[in-house]
């Protein structure tokens, strides 16, 4: 299969769209003037016309989501598959679209973390497809652009892995923070726990209520870390503290590190001119000096945005986005747009 389009348009697959992050999947691939959504496809509890999950697409798609199976996706001449399922159900989908000749891109954490017994430390459950694993290439376009054209299979990042690393990657890699005792404290909108009713999410269990979660032990810790010691080359410890804030969407970061000796004394504006030159070349980071990361500022976009100050010795670095587009949907748009040669911002602009 070419890596490159020269002519018509790729042909796309949703596996997972009855979800948040598959809803906005929908509305953005829509609008891409590369792409064709020619299926869509779901567990068997979970099927039917677009419109009858979201009355919003009424008018925009006539797909209905179909139960899933290879043969039928293969059937309709897919080039790729975005695979928006739970982790442990996506590593069974996966070798089967693989076997079929399409390029996957998985939103799950299946493929995420490198190692095997790592995964199920973290997820308690075998992974069942280490032959994919190994070729799994992490999905994050400002560090790994090169390694994600020629994928075969993507692990699309978390969306506070995402967060986190924008924030911290530049400066570890200028060696100005200690890669030890950082500190990520975080905030997330109601919709990273996705569509299905839980009582922790009701609307009276939820609303005017911010509260702490995974304390020392959330799955995306081990992410973050991995994913800075795979851009600076060694290893990296860090506190990762999510929190759960009473709104729809939206993430914010706010990142707490000590200064090496090559970083003391940095002013914020040094400090800035690093994260500028970092994401010179990144279409989708904002290096703020106007204003602070908000979540406001960065909904319903696939724009990470990021700031920096220092204050009584620490460095403190700041990062807002969407969790459903920049944290899932967008991203996978972004992955996809390097995969099949088109240009990286096609479709989310």
């Amino acid at each position: 299969m070419s890596n490159r389009k020269s002519a018509g348009k790729i042909r796309a697959v949703l596996i997972g769209g009855s979800g948040y992050a598959g809803f906005e999947a929908i509305r953005w691939l829509l609008r891409h003037p590369g792409v064709e959504l020619v299926g869509i496809y779901g567990p068997p509890n979970e099927l039917g016309p677009m419109e009858k999950f979201y009355p919003l697409l009424s008018g925009q798609v006539t797909l209905s989501q179909e139960l899933f199976d290879a043969d039928k996706v293969a059937a309709v001449g897919a080039d790729v598959a975005l695979l928006c399922v739970p982790h442990v159900i996506a590593m069974n989908y996966v070798p089967a679209l693989r076997k079929k000749g399409l390029r996957v891109i998985d939103w799950s954490a299946d493929y995420r973390l490198r190692d095997a017994d790592e995964y199920k430390k973290w997820y308690a459950h075998e992974h069942t497809d280490t032959g994919n694993l190994a070729e799994a290439v992490y999905g994050l376009p400002e560090y790994f652009a090169d390694e994600i054209r020629t994928a075969k299979l993507i692990a699309n990042p978390g969306c506070y892995p995402t967060c986190s690393a924008l924030g911290l990657a530049p400066l570890l890699a200028a060696g100005l923070i200690e890669p030890a005792g950082i500190v990520v404290n975080a905030i997330s909108g109601v919709s990273g726990a996705g569509r299905t009713p839980k009582l922790a999410n009701h609307y009276p269990e939820r609303n005017e209520s911010f509260e702490p979660y995974g304390v020392g032990n959330h799955r995306h810790m081990p992410e973050i870390e991995q994913t800075l010691a795979a851009i600076i080359g060694q290893p990296v410890e860090l506190l990762f503290q999510p929190h759960l804030c009473p709104m729809d969407r939206g993430m914010l970061c706010s990142i707490y590190a000590r200064p090496t000796a090559a970083g003391a004394g940095k002013s914020a504006e040094e400090l800035t001119q690093v994260f500028q030159d970092a994401y010179a070349k990144a279409p989708f980071v904002r290096v703020r000096t106007d204003v602070l990361p908000a979540t406001k500022y960065v909904a319903y976009t696939n724009f990470c945005d990021v700031a920096v100050r220092v204050a009584k010795g620490r460095v403190i670095v700041f990062t807002a986005l969407d969790n459903l587009i920049k944290g899932a949907s967008g991203q996978a748009i972004q992955n996809m747009n390097l995969m099949f040669g088109f240009d990286e911002t096609a479709g989310l602009i």
